[in-house]
């Protein structure tokens, strides 16, 4: 290792030393925050090595606002105490044209009513028009911890309102933010619309040593329950983590989180991963083709997934089997070609395979129905939706877990669930018996970009490893 890398390791023993000896209790520090200072010291080392000086490293930025009037203060202070909530000000060209923007949060309980007094919106008729409006749907469900923000002018007068329903949704493979607003037209009439923001994305990483379970030790190293749910789906073809769970297995991860104008927007997505169970490390690098879709793959660019998964529906289970049964509204014996998951009405349906979207639209007796077309000759349906994924249309590529509906019961249907259809050059096959051809591994031009890509990826990885394999009590000292 270089010299730079020993005087590194050396002052992080040091600082764990003086951390430990210390008798005031540390306050807890986000393990996710601790390794980007790790992580930065590891892109130094990388830096002067001649052989690894292809490392990826942060841009750095200096934020600075500029107020260029003073604020009015009395209102300010004002607005401070009506809402025990954040508050941005911002005077534009004149006392005239100020505008005065508060911020708040939905709390558990909350009303429409509630909600604008601790804005200090007294817009008369505005309560009304958002009950009865088409276009304001998405305000009639209060989610906690969902950002309101509105706008005034000098006089106190409503000039926006925007309820930020949905802070992050993948949309054809990019995350956006969803929120209505609400404003006022020429003849000072309300309006509604719901509109799209970009988020922005940022790489997050995490070390973790696991006591007594992997939600436990991902809580103590600050990473999302989002995130942990896909290290699981991700490597639980190669490690059942209900049960080969070890004491002291270790695991490194690199994941995105998102943000929309500085307020939390979600997680994103794990970029790449490793678990050492029982000894034994298991390794995946989120890897796309074509820059939409794409998969996990081991350090060797083999496939960690088989091409189709056997459930569209996480936590459900099976209330019609495929073959001959009692139709229960017909009420004759009639063929099942496909198999029926139980669940409630909008749980999200997750396609089983890549491909392409062959139909979405009604389709007789199975209601809303979507039908992905796959290579071999291969088609899979989902039936009964009570709604698709937002811009779903024919056409569209498809990854493997993406979200493409929601389960419903329309059409010819007694209740909630999911009808889900497997056909090989057009026959129905049994979706949970059938057997599936196994997923190819990336060949030629792109088993050379997969290596390009995830080179720097699987260095940050062997960079973060040695730094937990130097300062065993890392997480020790961030938990205090």
């Amino acid at each position: 290792m270089h010299l730079s890398t020993n005087r590194f390791i050396q002052s992080m023993r040091e600082v764990v030393r003086n951390m430990q000896n210390r008798s005031k209790p540390i306050l807890k520090i986000s393990l996710s925050i601790l390794a980007v200072g790790l992580f930065a010291g590891a892109a130094a080392i990388a830096t002067v090595s001649n052989e690894q000086n292809d490392l990826i490293q942060p841009t750095q930025k200096l934020v600075v606002d500029v107020l260029n009037h003073p604020i009015n203060v009395a209102m300010a202070h004002e607005f401070a105490n009506e809402t025990n909530s954040a508050h941005e000000f911002s005077d534009i060209n004149s006392h005239t044209n100020q505008t005065y923007i508060s911020e708040t949060r939905v709390r558990s309980g909350d009303t429409l009513s509630s909600i604008m007094g601790r804005l200090s919106l007294n817009e008369p008729g505005l309560i009304n028009f958002i009950s009865q409006n088409k276009q304001a749907l998405s305000a009639h469900k209060l989610f906690p911890g969902r950002t309101v923000v509105a706008a005034l002018d000098h006089n106190g007068g409503m000039l926006w309102v925007r309820y930020y329903h949905t802070p992050g949704e993948e949309q054809k493979g990019t995350s956006v933010t969803r929120y209505l607003e609400i404003s006022k037209d020429a003849t000072n009439e309300f309006e509604a619309r719901e509109a799209t923001d970009s988020t922005e994305t940022q790489t997050q990483v995490a070390v973790g040593t696991i006591e007594s379970s992997l939600f436990a030790a991902t809580d103590l190293a600050g990473v999302p329950d989002a995130i942990t749910s896909q290290i699981a789906e991700i490597l639980g073809g190669k490690i059942d983590f209900a049960r080969d769970m070890r004491r002291g297995d270790q695991f490194r991860v690199i994941y995105e989180t998102r943000t929309h104008r500085g307020r939390p927007a979600g997680a994103g997505r794990v970029l790449a991963v490793e678990f050492v169970n029982k000894g034994v490390a298991f390794n995946a690098t989120w890897f796309s083709v074509d820059g939409k879709t794409g998969s996990y793959y081991d350090k060797n660019g083999s496939s960690l997934r088989g091409t189709f998964l056997r459930s569209a529906i996480k936590f459900s289970r099976v209330s019609s089997t495929f073959g001959m049964r009692n139709h229960p509204i017909h009420k004759e014996w009639r063929q099942h070609a496909g198999v029926d998951f139980a669940a409630p009405t909008g749980t999200p349906i997750m396609a089983t395979a890549d491909g392409t979207v062959d139909f979405a639209g009604w389709q007789n007796g199975y209601g809303k129905v979507i039908i992905l077309r796959h290579g071999n000759n291969i088609t899979t349906m989902f039936a009964h939706q009570s709604r698709f994924a937002l811009g779903l249309k024919k056409g569209d590529r498809i990854s493997q877990g993406d979200v493409i509906g929601y389960v419903g019961t329309t059409g010819w249907s007694t209740g909630a669930h999911l009808h889900y259809e497997m056909r090989v050059a057009g026959r129905p096959v049994n979706p949970l018996s059938a057997s599936l051809p196994v997923a190819e591994p990336l060949k030629g031009a792109e088993q050379v970009a997969f290596f390009k890509e995830a080179g720097g990826l699987q260095l940050q990885l062997e960079k973060l490893a040695a730094l937990q394999s130097a300062v065993p009590d890392l997480m020790n000292v961030a938990s205090r």
